[in-house]
């Protein structure tokens, strides 16, 4: 294709449809609607209208499908002993993220790593909540993992 970011929506785009599959008749509104699980997996915009809206969807931009065709989103390493936020990367599937608490990208951090405030927004089983920063597990890579590279 000439246009790159249609090429990249193309390789990175998810379908339900197929075989082994759902068809366009059969899908109801739960199967198409957002869920928390997509949480940095798949993106919550770019869609289709039409009949196909909710079932052709888009890989977020720092997701990747592992060896067994799950897909995972990146995370950051809190260190517990020393609560400071490390380089370390981890990804996870969504039913790895459900055990842990996950702060936001956008909290604020000094030059150590350790978090400023002494609660901080996060998620945890899909829940938006505030908690203690010792509570953190992981941290968002970025604001910008939600969504795909198109959007």
């Amino acid at each position: 294709q000439a246009n790159p970011l249609a090429e990249l929506t193309h390789k990175r785009r998810l379908s339900a449809l197929g075989p082994g599959g759902l068809t366009r008749e059969r899908a109801q509104m739960e199967v198409r609607d957002v869920h928390y699980s997509h949480y940095g997996r798949m993106c919550p915009i770019e869609t289709p209208e039409g009949p196909n809206i909710g079932l052709i969807n888009s890989l977020s931009s720092y997701a990747r499908v592992n060896e067994f065709g799950f897909i995972e989103t990146p995370y950051r390493k809190v260190d517990l002993d020393t609560n400071t936020v490390t380089d370390q990367i981890d990804y996870l599937t969504a039913d790895e993220e459900d055990s842990y608490v996950v702060a936001q990208a956008n909290s604020r951090l000094d030059d150590e790593g350790h978090f400023l405030s002494e609660e901080v927004v996060c998620r945890f089983r899909g829940n938006n909540t505030i908690m203690d920063r010792e509570k953190m597990d992981y941290m968002d890579v970025s604001p910008k993992q939600v969504v795909s590279a198109a959007t």
